[in-house]
């Protein structure tokens, strides 16, 4: 009796254990908000990330020498994106990221106000070298025209060349670059362009869904390392909101949801 008690037990036990519900949780990582923290901490702490902009803008001087060996008709000019690109903003998304959010307005210009951000690798002495070639430098951004002191701040404080009001182009009414780059091309020659996100380079790659952009990229190969220097940056940018067709309005969840689709697994 007591051995036929204990095996009811136990087919209880197992019965209870087998009809409990797996939760999402229990199988699954969020992806927002420890998936910029997760960037970067690579980007503030690995060999890895130095060496691939060391490598970007060590590749950039020797383009450079080669386009400065030809003569045109206009002054020569390169163009570069400021955030990932020149100036490392890594903190911000540890503070957001720490904090259980992602990015929003406010909080950026408390950062950018701050004049904190370092520089990416490389890059002081790549658009000082190209300075001192007579080469001019543009940075043209999608900051607000309200960060522009504390920009140009930033940069002086590092010493980059044509930080000023000229050479600074600030978002208007579009984060759309096009427009900022045909302004620069009215007097220069734009030799080579840099940035962290395909928009920095060409409007071909404006607003793309996924697929479109990556083909587009694909389609490109021959300007990238030539014109087109790219940058690393796995936190944020077009690449995270053409997941989601640039719906930045959709709640965490909901991004966090479509990115966890976009995902190989074996």
């Amino acid at each position: 009796m007591k051995w036929l008690l204990t095996g009811v037990l136990m087919i209880g036990l197992f019965a209870c254990k087998t009809t409990q519900p797996v939760t999402e949780k229990s199988t699954a990582t969020a992806l927002i908000p420890g998936g910029p923290a997760w960037a970067a901490l690579w980007q503030q702490q690995s060999g890895e990330y130095k060496a691939l902009c060391l490598q970007a803008y060590q590749l950039a001087a020797l383009r450079l020498d080669q386009y400065l060996s030809t003569k045109g008709s206009k002054p020569l000019a390169v163009v570069t994106d400021i955030d990932e690109t020149v100036l490392d903003n890594s903190p911000y998304s540890v503070h957001q990221a720490l904090a259980g959010k992602g990015y929003d307005d406010k909080s950026w210009m408390e950062w950018t106000a701050k004049v904190a951000a370092d520089t990416v690798p490389g890059a002081p002495a790549f658009f000082k070298y190209a300075a001192s070639k007579g080469v001019k430098v543009f940075y043209i951004t999608n900051r607000a025209e309200s960060e522009r002191a504390v920009t140009l701040q930033n940069l002086q404080r590092y010493q980059f060349p044509d930080a000023d009001d000229q050479h600074l182009l600030l978002k208007t009414t579009t984060s759309g670059k096009e427009p900022r780059r045909q302004q620069v091309l009215q007097q220069y020659e734009i030799v080579m362009l840099f940035g962290d996100n395909l928009g920095d380079f060409a409007a071909i790659f404006d607003k793309k869904p996924v697929d479109e952009r990556n083909s587009v990229a694909l389609q490109s190969a021959a300007s990238f390392g030539s014109r087109f220097i790219v940058l690393p940056n796995p936190m944020y940018g077009d690449w995270e909101g053409a997941l989601y067709n640039f719906q930045y309005k959709l709640t965490t969840q909901q991004k966090d949801s479509i990115m966890k689709s976009r995902l190989r697994n074996y």
